[in-house]
């Protein structure tokens, strides 16, 4: 055979494929076109005739609602690097108070024992679930057990959940989520919120295109199959049930919650609940909030108002090994395993919503299958225009034919498939994920089709050998600290909210951020706008921290040499308390992944964080481990003039506070001097060592600043570092006298009158 009769094979055959793949297109663009419709129609209909009869859902009306006890069931297999963080901001976070988490663990799986155990250690509504046997077994199995470790407790403490979670390892669960099932459930049997994927760098494509899908999915599709079917199926997590409905189920299915045979136990459920007349509902309920944002036209500060969404928000797979096998997972149970054991049951609308569930193993082929068409047709055109002279093949596709006709179609479908899911992008993510969602397309495409085809080949395998599909765990990402603090509500906003300053006051303390680099806070209390008692309230609150003050005369010296000097001063700490083998750390902010990691390797055992204030912890640092290096008893000042009756108690602890807070370390007061930026100091820490020499020292031995700097700064930390004596005569709380006759009694007055 020659090369033109290849060609022209070549040619014949795609032609043939570009008709299967057109008509395949068209089928499934109209289908996508009729659910747009739908939505579309049913958002005007809900906005003209729905919305102005019922009052708004305001966060006032779902804190109104009495609680109800709810339970959260969390699956967790081989998950020590995630279960720990996402349990303790959760605890940290959510604005419910009834409610208890239960986690399924594994015998043979030791890490995440452990991770566990440290929080319910601390937290008595964390209780973990053990399964029977070593895993992994499958996530509806694990379940099944978390639900009957649910049943088992409400009897030996005399508690029914009303309403039971579903969530997983690496979720960020919003504040008011457990207030919204509380307010929907019982009256609903199944409620569904939004799941949000975090945005990653712009360049990961993989972890991308689950925006892309989800922002579609979330908001368009979820909608419209509750409208039309009344069936909602669950996600796996956001997810809650009435416990009406489970128990229903459970009664039908021999004690089993979860089908054992699917690995979509979430959507097989939803499915289960559906057709035994359970309703199921989509919530996409957003709150309000009124925030500073900077005016595109004169980066100055203003207020606008801003939706924030009930929702769940998690990192999704950023690998395409990673993603290709949870969406491989999903296509086996919600295509293969979903026809199998679900059928074709239901009213017309359920039959409509299945396939549309399960025409995605067909199109996930096809949608990669048409690149090589498309660039073929592209490439012959560019051929002919050219080389016009040249020998001609038949076209692949002739103007005025059905063929071309068909094109025509998909192109004016593939467009307002585009972009509608850029609108959805950039309703939730923005404008610039939004222009991303186009080009990621292409790549959606091809894990797709990947998942596509080992879903293939598991499913086969398994009808060939028998062999059940395991649970092909994806491998959980939880933001750090600083990530998390981009999905809190800013300390700006909250500090306008609390009156606690004006407008103005916040744009000048954000002007200079930007000059300086330091903390929005630091430079509040620097301005005299924000006391630092109110300012460590707000921060309490924002991070859900508790907050205390430090006595660093009263910290037991056990403590002190628990938390080394080196560690205190590297990682801006310091200890205040213990409970068995926990370390209670105080500090300014709370602390990153990294900085725990090192702080509970270092003191060998978990460490809890409290919130102080900056004056407090530098105070404490100076003043605590000068008394471990010179530990004799001496009598306080302050108390002896308590016990002579010259002072009260609350008169010493203002001095003592006053004295505390007029104090600042040398790092924070060359920051405050921009003689070092934040970086810079941070970056000293890190590689100082107290033992060896003063800070001081080694800051201008290492060239961060000159030796005429040094003592000038020092000499400012001087002043601001008052005896207790001057505090007590300076700030008329003690006469001078009174104050001369104490130290004259006491055998080291020169001594005390400095501490």
């Amino acid at each position: 055979m020659s090369g033109s009769d290849l060609v022209a094979l070549y040619l014949v055959g795609t032609k043939v494929l570009l008709m299967v793949t057109g008509v395949v297109f068209l089928v499934s663009g109209l289908d996508d076109l009729f659910v747009d419709i739908c939505y579309w129609g049913r958002s005007l209909y809900r906005r003209l005739f729905v919305l102005p009869k019922h009052p708004k859902l305001t966060e006032e009306r779902l804190r109104a609602a009495e609680e109800q006890a709810i339970a959260v069931m969390i699956p967790a297999w081989d998950e020590s690097a995630v279960i720990r963080r996402m349990l303790e901001t959760t605890l940290r976070t959510l604005d419910y108070s009834n409610y208890h988490v239960f986690v399924g663990t594994y015998p043979n799986d030791p890490a995440t024992h452990r991770e566990v155990e440290i929080v319910r250690e601390q937290h008595p509504n964390v209780h973990r679930i053990v399964c029977p046997k070593d895993g992994p077994t499958s996530k509806s199995d694990c379940l099944n057990w978390v639900f009957q470790g649910i049943r088992v407790f409400e009897k030996e403490n005399g508690i029914r959940f009303e309403a039971v979670v579903m969530n997983d390892s690496e979720d960020i669960v919003h504040p008011l989520c457990l207030r919204l099932f509380n307010y929907l459930i019982p009256r609903k049997d199944m409620v569904q919120l939004p799941v949000i994927p975090l945005e990653p760098k712009w360049s990961n494509f993989t972890s991308g295109h689950y925006l892309d899908e989800f922002a579609e999915g979330h908001t368009k599709d979820l909608a419209v199959r509750e409208h039309l079917s009344g069936i909602v199926p669950a996600a796996g997590v956001g997810c809650g049930f009435s416990r009406r409905a489970l128990e229903a189920v459970a009664a039908q299915n021999d004690n089993q919650l979860f089908n054992l045979d699917s690995l979509t136990e979430d959507y097989d459920l939803a499915f289960r609940l559906g057709r035994a007349g359970h309703k199921g509902i989509f919530v996409r309920h957003a709150v309000e909030r009124e925030v500073t944002r900077p005016s595109r036209l004169s980066g100055l500060p203003r207020k606008v108002k801003v939706k924030e969404y009930v929702a769940i928000r998690e990192y999704f797979p950023g690998k395409f090994r990673a993603a290709m096998r949870q969406k491989a997972r999903w296509i086996v149970g919600i295509a293969f395993q979903g026809w199998a054991q679900l059928g074709w049951g239901g009213n017309v609308w359920t039959k409509y919503m299945l396939i549309r569930d399960r025409k995605g193993f067909l199109t996930n082929f096809v949608g990669l299958a048409a690149y090589p068409v498309v660039l073929t047709v592209l490439a012959v055109w560019g051929v002919q225009w050219a080389f016009p002279d040249a020998y001609r093949y038949p076209p692949i596709v002739e103007q005025g034919t059905w063929l071309w006709s068909l094109v025509l179609a998909n192109g004016a479908l593939l467009l307002w498939r585009l972009s509608h899911r850029a609108l959805y992008v950039g309703r939730i993510h923005g404008l610039q994920q939004a222009m991303l969602a186009v080009p990621r397309q292409v790549w959606s495409n091809a894990v797709n089709f990947a998942a596509a085809s080992r879903a293939l080949y598991l499913f086969v395998s398994h009808l060939l050998t028998g062999k059940v599909i395991g649970w092909d765990k994806t491998d959980h990402v939880y933001p750090s600290e600083e990530e998390l603090t981009g999905f809190r509500r800013r300390l700006g906003d909250l500090l306008l909210e609390k009156r606690l300053l004006a407008v103005e006051q916040l744009e000048e303390a954000l002007r200079l951020q930007t000059e300086h680099h330091r903390p929005l806070g630091d430079i509040l209390v620097g301005m005299r706008v924000v006391d630092e008692d109110a300012l460590l309230a707000v921060l309490a609150g924002q991070h859900r921290l508790p907050a205390r003050e430090i006595d660093p005369a009263a910290t037991p010296l056990e403590l002190l040499r628990r938390l080394p000097q080196v560690f205190a001063v590297r990682f801006s700490v310091y200890p205040v308390g213990s409970r068995g083998d926990r370390l209670q750390l105080a500090a300014v902010h709370p602390l990153s992944t990294e900085a725990r990691g090192v702080l509970e390797e270092g003191v060998g055992g978990p460490v809890d964080v409290c919130l102080t204030t900056r004056s407090d912890l530098a105070f404490a640092i100076r003043r605590g481990y000068q008394r471990l290096q010179d530990p004799a008893e001496r009598p306080l000042l302050g108390a002896s003039l308590v016990d002579q009756g010259l002072l009260t108690d609350d008169e010493l602890s203002r001095a003592l506070k006053a004295q505390r807070r007029a104090y600042a370390r040398l790092g924070d007061l060359l920051v405050e001097l921009r003689l070092l930026t934040s970086e810079q100091l941070a970056a000293a820490l890190e590689r100082y060592d107290p033992g060896a020499q003063l800070f001081g020292e080694y800051l201008v031995e290492s060239g961060y600043l000159t030796r005429e700097s040094l003592l000038e700064t020092l000499e400012r930390q001087r002043t601001r570092l008052r005896p207790l004596g001057r505090v007590l005569t300076e700030d008329g709380i003690l006469p001078e006298h009174a104050l001369s006759a104490t130290l004259e009694s006491m055998s080291d007055g020169p001594l005390l009158a400095a501490s």
